[in-house]
Parts: C-alpha cells; sequence; structure tokens
C-alpha cells in the first residue's frame, strides 16, 4: 500500500512536450548496441576466448577480456572468477602486469591457473580475419573473437 501511494503522487509520466507539434528532423538517431559495429580491427573493447578444449568451458563460462586502450586497464573473466588488470602494448606487443585481481570462487574441474598463466606468458598479440590471436614470441597461446563461439564438440564414441 505503501508503494502505490508514493508512484501516485506528482509522477504522472506524461510527456513533456506537444504532441501536436512535429520531430525535430536534425536530431541524430543514436544506434541501438547490437547495431554498432564491432571494430576488429583494433585491440580494445570486448573480446571472448574461442574455446578449443572441453575444459576452456568447464564452468559454464566463456572467458572473456574487455581492454581500454586509453587507461590500459582490462576487466574480464578467467571462466570461474571475474578479474582485472593493467596491460602495456604497441602495435604489436602485448604484456599483462603480474598483478592480476581476481574473485576467489572455487569452480571444480578448471584449471585458472592455467589460464592466468597463459595470460602472463602473453608478450605479442596480432589481429587476424577478425580474431585476437595472443601468443608468446612466435607461439599462439589463444584465440579471441568478438563474439561468444559454441562451446566445442565431444565426440564420446
Amino acid at each position: 500500500m505503501l508503494v502505490l501511494s508514493c508512484n501516485s503522487s506528482t509522477n504522472n509520466h506524461l510527456p513533456a512536450n506537444d504532441s501536436t507539434e512535429p520531430a525535430k528532423k536534425d536530431t541524430p538517431i543514436a544506434l541501438a548496441p547490437a547495431q554498432i559495429p564491432k571494430d576488429t580491427t583494433k585491440l580494445g573493447g570486448l573480446w571472448f576466448l574461442q574455446p578449443v578444449l572441453a575444459s576452456d568451458t568447464a564452468t559454464g563460462k566463456i572467458p572473456r577480456l574487455e581492454f581500454n586502450l586509453a587507461t590500459k586497464k582490462f576487466t574480464g573473466n578467467t571462466g570461474c572468477n571475474n578479474m582485472s588488470g593493467s596491460f602495456d602494448f604497441t602495435d604489436t606487443t602485448l604484456q599483462f602486469n603480474q598483478r592480476i585481481v581476481t574473485t576467489k570462487m572455487v569452480c571444480v574441474g578448471y584449471n585458472e591457473k592455467a589460464f592466468l598463466e597463459s595470460l602472463l606468458r602473453t608478450n605479442s598479440y596480432k589481429l587476424q580475419s577478425g580474431m585476437l590471436i595472443l601468443m608468446f614470441d612466435q607461439t599462439e597461446l589463444s584465440r579471441w573473437t568478438r563474439k561468444v563461439a559454441p562451446k566445442p564438440v565431444i565426440n564420446k564414441a
């Protein structure tokens, strides 16, 4: 009863302008987030791990990284815990700071330590066909895409 009486006082949610006036034509229309093209030619933004092994998605979560190039900070998820930290980069080099902060949930069957060690080994990257490839020297460590990839199919024959 209290909620109903609070909402019914002065907030009548009527439009502030006259509905008989024509809409202004020079006002730009904002694109919905789904309509904004995602740039796959730059490191910045949100990336999702392209799973290779069933263990990559053992917790039901897809690991993700979101790079903010202006602040050189990243956030994401290991596939188990949320994480954040800082990084340095150039056009081809990428190095994560050793002090990655994570939440402390336990995820049985997931080797989070190996995931984090792989990130910390990263010293370079390349963008190829819309994918972010994290590398140690010339060795590929992981592949990331702008869209969530399907879980790997394991034949149980």
